[in-house]
């Protein structure tokens, strides 16, 4: 049974990086000591969106993510076809079912190959529900080395619920904590001209609001929309919000 100390403590946690780093800790003791988490607002029929704009965590190693996410295996990975098309949780044996009745891919199989040689045999992955079908998130557990899939299942048996009470709850608070992709940071003085502009502000209001010319509010926007790597500042301003980096409390 959860305890409310470890509710509240992924509740209280002020950033991204203390909420994943709690629960991480707290995933490792079911079992699970790497996970991937990961959360697109821009999906379509055939896509996911730029991998450079998913809310993206992960304590697998680097030798396992350039592969896995920097080639762009993940895109034929069964799991994340699964998730894709579910929500809720499955167990990894489907991916045995999968093999056997020969309806996986020879992309997936290829997936499957590589996990299996970096030590992903076994774990669990859950698929979270979203009222829009452009936003999709999930998160992926894979058990610690040693532990065989009819482990993860019993696990999963005593404890599933929890577990995933709280992988769902870090997904809510996720979504409202401030992330910024790599190399995709605002400076403060973009903040604030983003965050008039999402108020209806134009340029010259902005310019009178904080003292500065309208050229230089032009320039702000400018390398606004070049580090969030939109067109237009209506964009930048979306974009902004969806990754709560505008209308927040402290920069």
């Amino acid at each position: 049974m959860i305890a409310s100390e470890d509710l509240l403590e992924l509740l209280n946690a002020s950033s991204i990086e203390e909420l994943w780093d709690r629960h991480t800790r707290r995933m490792r003791d079911y079992g699970f000591d790497r996970l991937i988490y990961g959360y697109t607002r821009y999906r379509t029929s055939t896509s996911l969106g730029d991998p450079e704009d998913f809310v993206l965590l992960t304590n697998h190693t680097k030798e396992y993510t350039d592969v896995f996410i920097g080639d762009g295996l993940y895109f034929h990975a069964p799991m994340v076809r699964w998730a894709l098309d579910n929500d809720g949780a499955c167990s990894w044996s489907v991916l045995r079912d999968m093999a056997d009745t020969g309806v996986m891919t020879a992309q997936e199989r290829k997936v499957l190959e590589f996990n299996i040689l970096q030590g992903v045999v076994a774990g669990y992955s859950i698929s979270f529900g979203s009222i829009s079908a452009r936003s999709k998130g999930a998160i992926a557990l894979t058990a610690r080395s040693g532990l065989s899939q009819e482990d993860v299942d019993d696990i999963w048996a005593e404890h599933g619920e929890d577990i995933t009470l709280l992988n769902t709850l870090v997904h809510l608070r996720i979504l409202t904590l401030p992330y910024t992709a790599p190399g995709r940071t605002l400076t403060k003085r973009q903040h604030e001209v983003l965050d008039w502009v999402g108020d209806g502000k134009t340029i010259q209001d902005i310019a009178i609001l904080l003292e500065l010319t309208p050229a230089t509010i032009e320039k702000h926007l400018r390398l606004a929309r070049e580090s969030l790597c939109v067109e237009t500042t209506a964009q930048a301003v979306l974009k902004a919000a969806f990754q709560n980096q505008i209308f927040i409390i402290d920069h």
